[in-house]
């Protein structure tokens, strides 16, 4: 009698600690799908637009580098883009 009440106690021991183990690794799986997650939300998001008045010098400076504006438009333009 004491032999099969020793057989139950273990093998619910031994589903328990499977239960176990499977709740471990969907909890491991979890955190690996969440630490992904993030690292394609960090590469994917857009970047921060820049400023209006920035990209408009920046082009300014584009322009006057490869010719298609002279030092005087240059020189006017930017100084409309500053507020002068």
């Amino acid at each position: 009698m004491g032999h099969d009440g020793g057989m139950m106690e273990g093998g619910m021991m031994g589903m328990m600690g499977g239960w176990m183990l499977l709740w471990a690794l969907v909890g491991i799986a979890l955190l690996v799908v969440a630490v992904l997650a993030a690292i394609w939300l960090v590469k994917h998001r857009t970047p921060a637009r820049p400023d209006a008045a920035t990209s408009a010098e920046e082009l300014l400076r584009r322009r006057y580098a490869a010719g298609e504006i002279d030092r005087e438009e240059y020189l006017r333009m930017q100084g409309e883009l500053s507020g002068g």
